[in-house]
């Protein structure tokens, strides 16, 4: 496998760290500058940027990997759970499977909350992760019945507050949502 940092002069220390600042903290690419150039390291936001772009997929497919294949996290209790979208006026389901840790394992858009959409969904995410031992999910009757069809039903557990796990993934995208759909009724006024 060829370098992927051979043409550059920066070390891939510095990249990594770039990038891992840029992703992991709430930072803009001049903060991340900013805290860069105090240790010593000068570096423009616009090359950060090409960073970001160029190497941040292949951090995060490393990451990925690492975490789900060598340690087996993911596998343990998933927590499943759709939300209701609204993008370019059309109203669209949120989809997001997150495990016991709070890490959101995969996210999946679709135009109608029914039975084909949870199997659709529920099929990618084991195929990326394998089978999980317990499958958490609210009282939607569709998940039941996907269960069913993929054979694993009697790993389903339901309750009132056992999937705050994924309630509370939802947190992050909520206020951006809210923030968007006040812009235009601002500009209105």
């Amino acid at each position: 496998m060829k370098n992927p940092f051979r043409y550059f002069n920066s070390s891939p220390e510095v990249i990594r760290l770039a990038v891992m600042m840029y992703i992991r903290y709430p930072l803009s690419l001049r903060q991340v500058g900013d805290i860069l150039f105090e240790r010593g390291i000068d570096i423009c936001h616009e090359t950060m940027r090409f960073w970001w772009n160029r190497f941040g997929p292949m951090f995060a497919a490393e990451i990925r990997n690492r975490r789900v294949h060598h340690h087996s996290y993911s596998n343990w209790r998933w927590h499943l759970d759709e939300m209701f979208v609204r993008i370019n006026g059309e109203t669209h389901y949120l989809w997001r499977a997150v495990d016991h840790k709070g890490e959101v394992l995969e996210v999946f858009v679709t135009k109608r909350r029914d039975r084909r959409a949870a199997l659709k969904f529920l099929k990618r995410v084991k195929k990326r992760y394998g089978q999980p031992k317990v499958i958490v999910t609210d009282r939607l009757r569709f998940y039941r019945v996907a269960m069913n069809v993929i054979g694993n039903g009697a790993d389903q557990e339901c309750g009132r507050w056992l999937n705050n796990r994924a309630e509370n993934s939802h947190q992050k995208s909520r206020p951006l949502i809210v923030q968007r759909q006040r812009v235009p009724q601002d500009r209105q006024q």
